[in-house]
């Protein structure tokens, strides 16, 4: 429990939640790229606001103009310092209204004086202008000194004034143009009574980017805060709520593994990193899972040996027990053959017993690699006759001929003569146990691509199938179809370990009885302990 109690508390941990780093994440990207979206909206704005209601400043100044002018000839007295933000606050751009007494006005209050004092410096220029003069060298317009300007004497004025003595003259004997300020932006003039009375200038530049922010913030704040919580809303549930379910099946999948549920698996669908965690521990899983069955299939084994090797151990020893304390009795009055034949009978399980313990020392050893195998080249030949040496004379007491076949190139093989001629003995020993009276049995070898085969045949009855894949494991004996009345169930497990150790195989099947093969590789190399 404890484990599933520190994943939830881990859990509680917001902050360190991938999910929620995330999502943090998103939310600082999507704000950067509303602020970003914001900031070029303004920026077009501020390009765009320039020309409302007017496509450009000249149309803006003439639309102001006209419309001051009418304003001034109804209301002579109208108050322009209310009138123009009243009438002018909502467009963006900036102008300013200049009299010719040098008041000025504008439609916003935050022109700086300095620009102020230059419109009234023009003003000035205007206004002191010597007559006449605007007919040659100024430009025609409500204040130049062309046709039309206020101080124009028209075509039958008088003359200008002579210049005093000395002052330069122009070519045709004109006083020569005052120093004008610079002019800026575009401009239109005022006109009341027929008269021009002032002038709109609309300034260069466009409105300023905080005068647009302050008019167009408090609309845009609620619709960015809007688009950012829908998209957050429509993110969190589309792109990472699946994937945050997916991490969940995931960690309680891990969970119940670590609480002993071994099939636990984890939803792979999909080729993203999430499906690829999954995948990685439902392969970890598998391996646990096949781990602990073997684990728990080697602990039944362990249990069954030590069971099987108790149930033959205890055989003979309780065999000798009860005829050594019969032996013991003083009061038994034993004849003589009657005890030479019960101390035969101990004899005989004595050695027994002893082959059992040597089976499973032996067997201990070539399982555990506690003994060595040497690597050399074996007469087949001369094995087969030391194996049909050893077993000749019951082989003649039952009538059994042993048979020995060597095909041309299977004479040699490489491996440990003592271990090989082991392995041959006890198969051979076990087709005997199992032929009856006037068989056969048969000892082969043969040749194949980079193999040989050893195969011990006889002709008793055959295993029956159901058993065939069980007669290598250790005390297993078929003794109800075998009829097999002595051997330890040893036999065939060594057997086995020996060719494994060689790197080979052996096999058992029935063709006209039991069949064993040994198959081991050319230049084979047995493993040596160590």
């Amino acid at each position: 429990m404890q484990p599933i109690q520190a994943a939830q508390t881990a859990r509680l941990q917001w902050h360190r939640s991938l999910y929620w780093r995330i999502a943090l994440g998103l939310f600082a990207f999507l704000a950067l790229m509303l602020a970003a979206q914001g900031a070029l909206f303004l920026w077009m704005t501020d390009r765009i606001a320039g020309s409302m209601p007017a496509r450009s400043p000249r149309r803006l100044a003439a639309l102001v103009g006209s419309d001051v002018s009418a304003a001034l000839n109804t209301n002579p007295d109208l108050d322009l310092h209310h009138y123009l933000p009243e009438q002018f606050g909502e467009i963006l751009q900036t102008f300013v209204i200049v009299m010719r007494d040098g008041r000025t006005f504008s439609n916003h209050n935050d022109v700086p004086e300095a620009l102020l004092e230059e419109v009234r410096e023009e003003q000035r220029f205007i206004n002191e202008r010597p007559r006449g003069f605007g007919r040659r060298g100024g430009g025609p317009g409500p204040f130049g000194g062309g046709p039309g300007g206020p101080f124009d004497a028209g075509p039958g004025g008088p003359p200008p004034p002579p210049p005093p003595d000395g002052e330069p003259r122009g070519p045709d004997g004109d006083r020569p143009p005052p120093r004008r300020p610079p002019r800026r932006g575009e401009f239109a003039p005022i006109v009341v009574s027929g008269m021009p009375v002032g002038r709109v200038i609309v300034l260069p530049g466009g409105p300023s980017f905080w005068r647009i922010l302050t008019r167009l913030g408090p609309t845009m704040a609620p619709v960015a805060a809007g688009v950012l919580g829908v998209g957050m809303v429509v993110i969190a549930f589309v792109v990472f709520g699946p994937a945050r379910r997916r991490l969940r099946a995931v960690q309680d999948a891990t969970e119940r593994l670590g609480a002993g549920d071994l099939e636990a698996r984890a939803p792979d669908s999909g080729g993203d990193e999430v499906a690829a965690v999954a995948r990685s521990f439902n392969k970890m899983a598998e391996e646990l899972a096949s781990r602990a069955r073997a684990l728990e299939a080697s602990d039944g084994a362990r249990r069954q040996l030590l069971a099987d090797v108790s149930h033959e151990l205890m055989t003979p020893l309780t065999a000798m027990r009860g005829y050594i304390e019969t032996l013991a009795m003083s009061e038994l009055k034993l004849d003589g053959p009657t005890r030479e034949r019960y101390l035969r009978i101990v004899t005989d399980e004595t050695h027994r017993l002893e082959h059992i313990i040597g089976d499973l020392l032996d067997l201990a050893r070539l399982e555990g690699g506690g003994t060595s195998m040497r690597r050399e080249r074996v007469d087949v030949k001369a094995i087969f006759m030391r194996v049909a040496a050893r077993h000749e004379r019951e082989l003649q007491e039952r009538s059994v001929r042993l048979v020995q076949r060597v095909e041309a190139g299977a004479e040699v093989v490489v491996g440990d003569s003592d271990r090989l001629e082991q392995a041959l003995q006890n198969l051979a020993a076990n087709a005997l146990r199992h032929t009856p009276e006037g068989g056969e049995i048969i000892l082969s070898s043969s040749v194949g691509p980079d193999v040989s085969t050893l195969t011990v045949r006889d002709t008793g009855p055959g295993i029956p199938d159901e058993h065939l894949p069980l007669i290598f494991e250790r005390f297993y004996k078929v003794d109800a179809a075998r009829k097999a009345a002595a051997g330890s169930g040893l036999g065939l497990s060594i057997v086995k370990a020996i060719v494994e150790r060689h790197g080979g195989r052996i096999s058992a099947k029935n063709d006209n009885g039991a069949v064993f093969e040994i198959v081991l590789p050319h230049g084979s190399d047995p493993v040596s302990a160590s």
